[in-house]
């Protein structure tokens, strides 16, 4: 932020060091993202990766400099982060109590940590980018950040303007639509 590199703030998001952890990467996008996009729509989701991004970016500048004076920080990379983030909103609002983590039935709002545990021997994986995004998922799970939320009617307006009238239109590519009672016919159908 110092030399002016705003975009940064986001486009960490899309960098990788090597192969392995770009298929790590796209593993997270396609399980955790795909499964957060089906419960918010297309719409909600891409301004909450934005969102998500941004928040852990600047939760990670904060951190930084205190965390480092004890251990060997990392730089955020990838996709991690955002994904910690909407899995740790999955996990908040979740209704299950109990899930079964390697056998083992465990309460749901410990999964992530668990995730987080696993993601620590990802190579090139940043452990505190990690945290900060799971950290912000937690927030936006339990309410904290009530001013990100926007109401469907929102969401559904958005469906029909530029560039989310271009993501419905490209082949191969699912959309799913903001408004619940849409969402709801398009898994019926």
């Amino acid at each position: 932020l110092h030399d002016g590199e705003v975009h940064r703030l986001i486009t960490y998001i899309f960098v990788y060091e090597d192969l392995i952890s770009l298929t790590c990467g796209a593993i997270i996008i396609w399980y955790f993202a795909g499964s957060f996009e089906k419960n918010v729509g297309t719409v909600k989701h891409c301004i909450l990766t934005a969102t998500f991004s941004v928040l852990s970016a600047l939760l990670y500048l904060f951190l930084e400099p205190l965390v480092s004076r004890l251990l060997e920080v990392g730089d955020a990379k990838g996709f991690m982060p955002v994904a910690f983030a909407t899995l740790g909103v999955s996990t908040t609002r979740s209704r299950m109590k109990r899930t079964l983590v390697f056998g083992c039935k465990v309460p749901v709002v410990l999964v992530p940590w668990f995730g987080l545990c696993i993601a620590w021997f990802v190579p090139h994986s940043s452990l505190l980018g990690n945290l900060c995004g799971l950290l912000v998922g937690e927030a936006y799970g339990l309410g904290y950040c009530f001013c990100l939320d926007f109401p469907e009617s929102v969401g559904s307006k958005l469906d029909q303007v530029f560039p989310f009238t271009l993501l419905k239109r490209v082949p191969g590519l699912k959309y799913i639509p903001a408004s619940l009672a849409e969402r709801r016919a398009s898994e019926n159908s």
